[in-house]
C-alpha cells in the first residue's frame, strides 16, 4: 500500500464512531529492578520503583482506537469496588465513553497486575471473576446499543473469556447491527466458543482458529501460505461463521486473510525486536475494524493492522500505536 492511500484511509478516521463491547479490565503495571534472589525461595526480589494503571481488556481496544478518533465508547461489566471506581476515571481521562456498562455490587472488577523488571515481565497476577450479565442487565445493554446504533459506524466484540459476552448478547446485537448495515467484527477467545455468525470479520489467533474449526493444532514449520491445515481451517471458519472475512493472526509469521470468493492472502510481519506481546491482538482488531470503517479493502485493513501490531510489540506493556508511528512503519517497509 502506498503512503498516499494510507493517508487517505487515516484521514477518514477522526469522523468514525466505534463501540467496543466485551470484558473490561484494569491493567496495573508494577515497575522495578532485580538486585538479588530471595533467601526464602529461588525467585527474584523486585525492588519497586513505580506503578501505573491503564484501561485493559476490551478497554485497551478502545485505547488503540482513541489514537485515531475521539468517538470511541465501551460497554461491559464493572464492579462496585476500588478498581471499579478507578477504571471509569481512567476512561474519562482518555475521553472514552462508557455506554451503559453495568456496575454490579456482586461483580469483582477484573485486574491484571504485571510486574516488570529490566524490560521484562517477571510475573502476572490476575484478579478476576468469571460472570456474565443477568437477563435484566442484558436487556438494558441491548436496548442501549440499539438506541445508539444510528450514531455508530462499527462495533467490535472483544472476548477475553471472562463471561460478559454470551451467545444471546452477541446474536441480538449482531442482528440489529446487520439490519442497520453496520460493520461488526469480533476478536474471539479460546476459552469460550461463541456464535460469531454473520460478522463482517472475525480475528482469531492460530490456536483459536484451529479450536473453532475442531481441528488439531499442529506445529507450523511451513510458510503460512503453504500450510494446508491453516488454509483448510480458514476456509472452514468462513463457512461456519458465515462471515465475509476471517483474519488469523500468526505471531511472528504475520497474518492470513481469508475472504469469501477470494484466495487466502498472507501478510508477513517484518523483523523487529519484541519487548512485549501484551495487547497486540487488541491493536490488530482495533486497527483492522477502524480501517474497514474508513473504506479500506479487507486486504488494506489487514496490512494496516499488521503494521500496527508490529509497532506495539516493540513497546513494554499494553501499548498503543499513533498515526505517526504507523506511517513510519510503512515508510520503513518501502
Amino acid at each position: 500500500m502506498n503512503l498516499r492511500r494510507l493517508d487517505q484511509i487515516l484521514d477518514r478516521a477522526p469522523a468514525k464512531r466505534i463501540l467496543v463491547i466485551g470484558d473490561l479490565m484494569l491493567d496495573e503495571f508494577v515497575w522495578g529492578k532485580v538486585g538479588r534472589i530471595s533467601p526464602e525461595a529461588p525467585v527474584p526480589v523486585v525492588e519497586v520503583t513505580g506503578e501505573s494503571f491503564v484501561p485493559g481488556g476490551a478497554a485497551n481496544v478502545a485505547r488503540n482506537l482513541r489514537e485515531f478518533t475521539s468517538r470511541v465508547s465501551v460497554a461491559g461489566m464493572i464492579g462496585r469496588d476500588h478498581s471499579g471506581d478507578r477504571l471509569p476515571e481512567l476512561l474519562a481521562e482518555q475521553k472514552i465513553g462508557v455506554l451503559n456498562s453495568s456496575a454490579d455490587k456482586n461483580f469483582r472488577t477484573i485486574v491484571k497486575t504485571r510486574i516488570i523488571a529490566r524490560h521484562q515481565q517477571v510475573v502476572r497476577v490476575d484478579r478476576e471473576q468469571i460472570a456474565g450479565a443477568s437477563r435484566t442487565q442484558l436487556k438494558k445493554i441491548v436496548a442501549s446499543i440499539d438506541k445508539q446504533l444510528a450514531n455508530i459506524d462499527a462495533l467490535i466484540f472483544e472476548d477475553y473469556g471472562k463471561g460478559f459476552l454470551s451467545d444471546e448478547l452477541v446474536t441480538q446485537v449482531t442482528r440489529i447491527a446487520q439490519a442497520k448495515r453496520k460493520i461488526v467484527t469480533a476478536d474471539p477467545s479460546a476459552a469460550r466458543l461463541l456464535n460469531w455468525r454473520g460478522m463482517t470479520a472475525v480475528k482469531p489467533n492460530r490456536t483459536e482458529a484451529f479450536l473453532a474449526a475442531a481441528m488439531p493444532c499442529q506445529d507450523h514449520d511451513r510458510a503460512p501460505d503453504k500450510d494446508v491445515d491453516l488454509v483448510r481451517v480458514g476456509k472452514t471458519l468462513l463457512q461456519k461463521w458465515e462471515t465475509q472475512n476471517v483474519l488469523i493472526t500468526l505471531g511472528e509469521h504475520g497474518m492470513m486473510l481469508f475472504q469469501q470468493g477470494n484466495p487466502p492472502h498472507h501478510i508477513p510481519t517484518k523483523a523487529r525486536q519484541v519487548f512485549d506481546v501484551s495487547g497486540a491482538g487488541d491493536t490488530a482488531i482495533a486497527l483492522f475494524t477502524l480501517a474497514l470503517a474508513c473504506e479500506a479493502t479487507p486486504l488494506e485493513a489487514a496490512k494496516i493492522a499488521n503494521h500496527a501490531s508490529d509497532v506495539v510489540v516493540g513497546k513494554l506493556g499494553t501499548a498503543t500505536v499513533t498515526r505517526e508511528e504507523l506511517i513510519a512503519s510503512f515508510k520503513n517497509e518501502a
